[in-house]
């Protein structure tokens, strides 16, 4: 009989690890979230509890359906996708798209492992364990590595913060529609079931 193991690390306990051992741990352990930051530390993310897993499969879907009535743009990408960043971390944005001519300039091994771009488009939801700051350095992060739009959906402050390549965080209250402005032509997300 299996037994399964539980490590519980401190929250000063931070683990370091390269690369490959990152691949590896993500390859052994494909039902957990992990990410790993320029600096090689290992972050592993709880699963989301029911309502944050039901936003964030509406905002996937409706990505979804934009993405297939507009492929010959690009394509999109769940929360499971880890992406290689410039700066070399791994991150695994709730939602994401790349474009057409970014994606097709990959070779065949680098889209079936961890894609080496930061996506155009990017969407992380907050969920009520998530810390802000973390967040939001994450959004920061995804900008300087060449993200075009970028939103932060926080369900608790009702707030989206709006990361453009080269301009200002731009903080809206409780909009009710988002739109891909010229990075995602056409594109509008309905945010009535995220409130």
């Amino acid at each position: 009989m299996d037994a399964t193991l539980t490590l519980e690390l401190p929250t000063s306990t931070i683990l370091q690890v390269t690369p490959e051992q990152f691949e590896a741990l993500a390859a052994a352990n494909r039902d957990l979230r992990l990410e790993r930051t320029a600096k090689g530390e290992l972050i592993v993310m709880p699963p989301t509890g029911g309502e944050s897993g039901q936003r964030n499969f509406s905002l996937t879907a409706q990505l979804g359906i934009w993405v297939e009535t507009h492929s010959d743009l690009g394509e999109g990408f769940d929360s499971s996708t880890g992406f290689i960043l410039p700066n070399g971390a791994i991150r695994s944005p709730d939602a994401a798209w790349v474009s057409r001519s970014r994606w097709d300039a990959l070779t065949p091994e680098q889209r079936r492992g961890f894609p080496p771009l930061c996506p155009d488009f990017v969407i992380e939801l907050r969920s009520p364990s998530d810390n802000l700051l973390p967040l939001q350095a994450k959004m920061q992060e995804y900008r300087d590595n060449g993200t075009g739009l970028g939103w932060l959906i926080d369900p608790q402050r009702q707030q989206v913060e709006v990361y453009r390549d080269g301009g200002e965080v731009e903080v809206l209250d409780r909009p009710l529609e988002l739109s891909g402005e010229v990075v995602l032509p056409e594109f509008r997300l309905n945010l009535q079931r995220i409130w």
